[in-house]
């Protein structure tokens, strides 16, 4: 299971809360487990990108939307968390377009925490065997990787340093965060961080598996 993009939190119908996730990545993943023979299920925001071959897909707006598909998608082995959901939603969005009132004042905006999906599945009743989470940090890359794979309950963390290439790019640089250590891997095409990562996640699930 892999989720990809980002959120769309309705502010009113015809404005919304959204990052710059561009599911780049996350549709990379996909298409390298569809190739190494997985069955995928790729639960995709909002995003304008062609579905990879073997790859079944659920698009979704909301992360509420997302939560939903992700605990309908389990049990899997692995699950790759991708995608960037939003952290706060609009707490009641009114059914019409708020207007202007020509005073100059600011309508208020009250926010509702989104689910925290990552934490959601480790926690949830049916765990992956292996559960990966994505962070994208501006700083402190993996000072902050470890601390959320620490209050996550998953098993890694990929860190994306987005102050050094922005989301939305053609490459990463990611470090992966376990209770092993940190692996580093340098600036590579996201294609090329997609097949690396199934590589290790296939040695990892094939470690895992009780021996016949």
């Amino acid at each position: 299971l892999i989720t990809a993009g980002p959120t769309h939190e309705p502010i009113d119908p015809v404005r919304y809360i959204a990052n710059r996730s561009s599911g780049k990545q996350g549709f990379a993943i996909a298409a390298a487990a569809a190739e190494a023979g997985a069955e995928v299920l790729l639960i995709a925001g909002p995003v304008d990108l062609p579905t990879p071959p073997g790859v079944i897909r659920v698009d979704v707006e909301t992360a509420l939307e997302m939560a939903a598909e992700v605990e309908q998608g389990l049990p899997v082995d692995a699950a790759i968390m991708v995608a960037a959901v939003a952290d706060w939603r609009a707490a009641d969005p009114p059914p019409q377009k708020i207007k202007k009132d020509g005073s100059g004042a600011v309508p208020p905006l009250a926010l509702a925490e989104n689910p925290n999906l990552l934490a959601s599945v480790a926690k949830g009743p049916h765990p992956p065997t292996l559960l990966i989470g994505f962070a994208a940090e501006t700083n402190d890359v993996v000072a902050h990787a470890e601390s959320k794979l620490a209050r996550k309950g998953c098993d890694w963390i990929v860190a994306n340093d987005v102050a050094a290439d922005p989301m939305g790019g053609e490459s990463n640089r990611v470090h992966i965060i376990s209770k092993d250590g940190v692996d580093g891997w340098g600036r590579l095409p996201k294609q090329a961080v997609a097949r690396k990562l199934m590589e290790k996640i296939a040695d990892e699930l094939d470690a895992r598996s009780p021996a016949e």
